[in-house]
């Protein structure tokens, strides 16, 4: 009597890794069995709402929305998840303390098979509350991460902590470094801000997205305005002013 399938879907945004964790369930893990793979996470996301899978295996950092930032989307979560990840050492300390398995890329076979064994036995256990840990280490643990940004030129990587803050700019963003530097980021604003919220940064305006860390003074008025570390002003607009203060405990 063969044993029940694990339904599963892989989330990546680069196909070659699609690919080879697909291969490599297929040859080595006959109890699931792969129903979709989803090159972006907004695809994935509206597949899992329609139709959760028993397993997701889900890439960590992705354009428009990272793996994280996609389950605090779902909510309550009914399903297993096996994070895959490229991060550092750091990063994968704060997956070991939220108790969520992670397999480190490139994937090696009997990491994978193992931990399928793992999330077959808990199935019926869902693991919302884990992800919630997830996003307070990873956050709790920002001054080690960085974040690739698109610019003109190629992709530079930033320490999160030199951020602080950045600046809508039509389909561009800039973004203010504690050095004093500058980069344009070819990339909405939008975009940086999904990266960049598990990180204790705040939109407080269309225009403003602010590292929380380096906030100086919240000044009261009609909407009220900001002072941040390098010492510049920035206008909190009416529609965040009480998510702002919410976040400053102070709501």
């Amino acid at each position: 009597m063969t044993s029940p399938k694990i339904s599963a879907y892989i989330i990546d945004d680069e196909q070659h890794c699609i690919d080879s964790l697909h291969t490599l369930i297929n040859r080595h893990c006959p109890e699931v069995k792969v129903l979709q793979t989803f090159d972006s996470s907004k695809g994935g996301l509206l597949a899992i709402k329609k139709s959760p899978p028993d397993l997701l295996f889900l890439d960590v950092e992705m354009p428009w929305m990272n793996g994280v930032e996609l389950l605090t989307a779902i909510g309550e979560i009914d399903f297993q998840v096996i994070f895959t990840t490229a991060h550092d050492k750091y990063a994968i300390e704060a997956f070991r303390l939220s108790a969520i398995d992670y397999l480190l890329k490139p994937i090696n076979r009997e990491d994978l098979v193992n931990s399928v064994h793992r999330s077959a036995r808990f199935l019926t256990q869902g693991i919302s509350e884990n992800i919630q840990h997830l996003q307070h280490n990873m956050a709790s643990q920002s001054h080690l991460h960085r974040v690739g940004v698109p610019t003109r030129e190629g992709i530079d990587f930033i320490l999160i902590e030199d951020i602080i803050y950045c600046e809508a700019d039509s389909n561009y963003a800039h973004i203010y470094l504690k050095n004093k530097g500058h980069l344009l980021m070819s990339k909405p604003l939008k975009e940086l801000e999904l990266q960049l919220k598990p990180y204790n940064f705040c939109r407080i305006h269309q225009s403003y997205l602010i590292n929380l860390n380096h906030l100086i003074k919240y000044v009261r008025g009609n909407a009220g305005y900001v002072v941040m570390q390098n010492g510049i002003n920035l206008n909190v607009s009416r529609s965040k002013k009480q998510e702002l203060l919410s976040r400053l405990g102070f709501d």
